[in-house]
């Protein structure tokens, strides 16, 4: 069966991940821009990170039959100055017309600090200035909750936003009600051991039903596995799910989301 997988950090993933991802089904994924693993220490990192995301992974996922998109902004992680965001934040503009861009993010907050609140909120303003889809970075643990509730009271500020053009990532039990109730779109992202679980991710799909949920694998430099959302549908079929509910969550509902954007194509 195919799949899409709405958030993966190819760059940090080796050709051979591309290789095990397409015998396993998936025909699209969408990568945000993301932490390095360290803090990059000028503007024109992200420049040439932007380049890479724009014109290097499409080719490289494209060798596999994998369509690649991505999302285009300074996460979280390194917003905690201002200046040195807004210096990155300018960049962005010029990369929006590249044809495999979708829209901002990931975008959102990590310690919920002022600087990155205020960071964030430029952000959202330069997704409504040029009509970008946004895809949201909820933090970790402890700091999850109240996170995520400042990032819904900031989108909710910007009364242009429309809801259900904005995808929260990272959303687990204690969360996802918020974010589905707000009319936003929830991603739940898999790890083996952190996050969401493919086991917790099918507990959170039979308690809160599959309308506006989505899976993904981040695969990103920690211990992730890029087969997370296939492992999601064994799950789902060793539970009894049917088939179409198992592509609607993999396949549909990611592909109506990201179909808010023109430059996602609606593959079957």
């Amino acid at each position: 069966m195919s799949y899409i997988d709405p958030h993966i950090h190819m760059v940090s993933r080796t050709t051979d991940d591309y290789q095990r991802m397409a015998q396993a089904g998936c025909v699209a994924i969408t990568e945000p821009a993301f932490w390095a693993g360290f803090d990059r220490s000028s503007a024109q990192g992200f420049f040439d990170y932007f380049t890479q995301l724009t014109h290097f992974e499409p080719r490289r996922a494209a060798a596999y039959g994998i369509d690649h998109y991505c999302w285009l902004c300074i996460n979280p992680k390194e917003a905690e100055d201002p200046v040195f965001a807004r210096e990155v934040i300018g960049l962005i503009p010029a990369f929006l017309d590249r044809p495999n861009v979708l829209g901002i993010g990931e975008i959102g907050l990590n310690k919920n600090s002022r600087n990155e609140l205020a960071v964030l909120e430029e952000q959202i303003a330069l997704a409504d200035r040029f009509g970008q889809l946004i895809l949201v970075h909820t933090p970790h643990l402890e700091d999850k909750l109240k996170g995520t509730r400042l990032i819904l009271d900031a989108l909710r500020r910007n009364a242009r936003i429309r809801p259900e053009r904005v995808l929260i990532d990272h959303v687990e039990e204690h969360t996802v009600s918020l974010v589905l109730d707000r009319g936003h779109w929830a991603g739940m992202t898999l790890y083996p051991d952190s996050k969401c679980t493919p086991q917790r991710a099918v507990d959170i799909l039979e308690m809160f039903g599959q309308e506006h949920l989505c899976v993904n694998s981040a695969g990103d430099w920690g211990h992730s596995d890029p087969l997370s959302v296939p492992k999601t549908m064994l799950e789902m079929r060793r539970r009894g799910h049917g088939q179409s509910l198992i592509r609607q969550v993999t396949f549909d509902n990611p592909r109506r989301f990201l179909s808010q954007s023109a430059r996602f194509r609606k593959r079957g």
